[in-house]
């Protein structure tokens, strides 16, 4: 049974060839949607994942984003889908959910078949802690500034919420998706660890993070990799006195990266 059922597509104005995907998930009828692009015949997908605080359409309306990462995906002839995928959900089990059932949709209507997960920050946390939850849809990931234990970032995030606004944001979103604290949903996020899960990440992998980022700390990062020090295709890349915003640069050699490795090498 799928989580979604399509409300209507349409065009969406935030971009020339975009589509919107308007569904609701049967799982709880909440009512969401998709941006999808596909100027390629090929069947290798980009899953764009937004960062906090952004939605479904940040790959197309922040600039430094879209004028760097759209040509490097069109240069290697990527359909895309960016999901909005219940704003602020930090890849809680909803929007997993909703996402799996996304997927399998893309499969049936769009003749996809890879699906290769981009992001930064909340959306590179997603892509890791998804490909986790369902190694099974994942051909590789790109994940910049994540937080790869996201109970120990949880809590960090509370312990921290004087420091501004946007870290006590974080933690209240983390709980509401996670219906509640590390200590009152303790299964729930122990399921979405990465870095305990990290076994399951068998798929090409990279990973950047500045080692200045005041938001997620860089030992987050850190901590999975030294755990993926026997992963065939695993790169990690720290940028000295990088912020938060840091790794976004560093895009088109770490996508590079996921499409040379053996298993997606030479597939169009």
């Amino acid at each position: 049974m799928t989580s979604l059922a399509i409300v209507n597509i349409s065009k969406d104005s935030v971009s020339q060839g975009v589509l919107r995907l308007c569904y609701q998930s049967t799982l709880d009828q909440f009512e969401d949607w998709a941006l999808i692009r596909q100027p390629s015949s090929s069947r290798n997908w980009v899953v764009n994942l937004h960062g906090h605080s952004s939605t479904g359409d940040q790959l197309y309306t922040r600039k430094d984003i879209c004028e760097n990462w759209i040509p490097v995906f069109d240069q290697y002839n990527c359909n895309i889908v960016t999901p909005n995928l219940r704003g602020n959900a930090w890849m809680g089990p909803a929007a997993v959910t909703d996402l799996h059932a996304l997927l399998k949709y893309l499969r049936v209507h769009y003749q996809a078949e890879r699906f290769i997960f981009v992001g930064g920050s909340m959306g590179g946390t997603s892509c890791l802690i998804y490909a986790t939850c369902h190694p099974e849809d994942v051909a590789g990931v790109v994940s910049m500034c994540p937080a790869t234990d996201i109970e120990d970032y949880a809590r960090w995030c509370r312990q921290n919420q004087e420091v501004n606004t946007t870290i006590r944001e974080i933690a209240d979103a983390i709980e509401a998706s996670y219906g509640g604290s590390p200590d009152q949903q303790p299964q729930i996020y122990l399921k979405h660890n990465v870095s305990k899960n990290a076994h399951r990440l068998n798929m090409p992998m990279a990973i950047s993070h500045g080692d200045a980022d005041p938001l997620i700390p860089v030992k987050q990062s850190r901590d999975l990799a030294a755990k993926l020090t026997r992963h065939p295709n695993f790169i990690y890349e720290e940028l000295p006195s990088g912020n938060h915003n840091a790794p976004l640069a560093s895009l088109r050699g770490l996508f590079e990266f996921i499409l040379h490795s053996p298993s997606l090498k030479g597939l169009k």
